[in-house]
């Protein structure tokens, strides 16, 4: 490691102040601070001290995403090959998961990561950590077949207008990474809903097609002008709640298993960078909106709305709810940062996601409007309930 310091420390007189790669200081530091620790420390007497800092964080959450990637990796490449009729041992399915997923996450770092570079240049500007997160954040809640150029597209929207038009990181009030998607999303429907995004088949052997379904457990619940009860219906398509909880079906690349995003929430609440308050707040959520409509729907029989009859426990592990709130929702830029607020915070965005899910279903997924939605309301949160504690402060006499 001292061989790669004197490296940058003979090379840094280029691009302080004065030198000749002067605009490019913050690449140059984000390289060197990929290696080391930034030595810079406060000199001034009294200050609070927090071991935590902005590139511990990221890092801990990027920890965190592992098994959501991994198990994305497995289950892109597990159900591209069984809809193509190949083999789906362990390395054959891994081996093509890689072949799925790793371009999509290449294209959003590297685009991603030259937006930043270019930003931080014309404002001179450290280039922030923040975009360790959101390049790998984005790439996860996208469908596998989704076209390398829109990756680029989304990533590009989600970067500029999500973050760096309001300042960057720490300025922004809404996820880039969701903003991203919610482009997408809303520009290009046919590349991002449907039965037929979110599984690649190869071609090879389509004798396995026929009998091959892509839709989603959200789409098959999602079915209207139908009196049975939508959990046989999931029964019957094989979507049972052990096979939910645990993911391997077709969806986003790292949005389906919530067994994975559940570790991953472990380690972000123990080391106390997510809140849990969010994450229950938003069960809380779910199973308050869900169950009056699917204690209806069983005291009456049937429903003209399919999705009242779903039990509220498969809204938790069905579609990206786990993803989302474990890692989008609890965002500490975007979500508030009052104890009060963030309850209020997760509980509404449990409870709009369910709203959204039942009574408007070209929009199934609905997870990622409510916390889009909520993150609009996030410093109005706060504002409230900073103004209630101080009125309940005891005036100085």
């Amino acid at each position: 490691m001292k061989f790669i310091q004197k490296i940058f420390d003979s090379k840094r007189k280029h691009f302080v102040k004065g030198g000749r790669f002067e605009k490019f200081y913050p690449l140059f530091e984000a390289f060197e601070t990929f290696f080391f620790i930034p030595g810079n420390v406060t000199k001034n007497d009294a200050h609070v001290r927090d071991s935590l800092d902005l590139k511990r964080l990221m890092s801990m959450v990027i920890v965190s995403l592992i098994p959501p990637l991994f198990f994305g990796i497995y289950n892109s490449g597990y159900q591209s090959n069984l809809a193509s009729g190949l083999p789906v041992t362990f390395i054959a399915v891994f081996i093509k998961g890689l072949q799925i997923v790793l371009p999509i996450i290449i294209v959003s770092y590297g685009v991603g990561f030259a937006w930043e570079v270019l930003f931080a240049s014309i404002r001179k500007h450290n280039i922030s950590e923040g975009f360790l997160v959101t390049g790998l954040l984005f790439p996860l809640t996208l469908p596998p077949t989704i076209p390398l150029w829109q990756v680029a597209l989304g990533i590009s929207f989600g970067v500029i207008f999500g973050k760096e038009i309001f300042g960057g990181t720490g300025r922004n009030f809404l996820n880039p990474a969701l903003t991203g998607r919610a482009f997408l999303f809303f520009a290009y429907p046919m590349k991002m809903t449907g039965d037929t995004v979110w599984t690649v088949v190869s071609g090879v052997n389509y004798q396995g097609v026929d009998t091959f379904s892509g839709a989603t457990p959200l789409a098959v619940s999602a079915v209207q002008g139908t009196s049975a009860f939508i959990e046989s219906l999931l029964s019957k398509a094989g979507f049972t709640l052990p096979k939910l909880f645990y993911g391997l079906y077709p969806g986003s690349i790292g949005g389906t298993s919530t067994f994975m995003c559940l570790l991953g929430a472990l380690l972000l609440v123990f080391t106390g960078i997510a809140s849990y308050r969010i994450m229950i707040g938003g069960i809380l959520g779910v199973l308050v909106a869900a169950y009056p409509g699917y204690i209806v729907s069983l005291v009456s029989g049937n429903s003209t709305v399919p999705m009242l009859s779903l039990p509220p426990f498969y809204h938790l592990v069905m579609g990206g709810f786990a993803f989302g709130i474990t890692y989008m929702a609890t965002d500490p830029v975007s979500a508030p940062g009052m104890n009060v607020s963030k309850w209020i915070y997760g509980f509404a965005i449990g409870a709009l996601t369910v709203l959204i899910r039942i009574f408007n279903p070209a929009f199934p997924e609905g997870i990622m409007l409510a916390i889009l939605f909520m993150n609009l309301f996030s410093p109005l949160l706060d504002h409230f309930e900073i103004h209630f504690r101080l009125k309940k402060r005891v005036p100085n006499v």
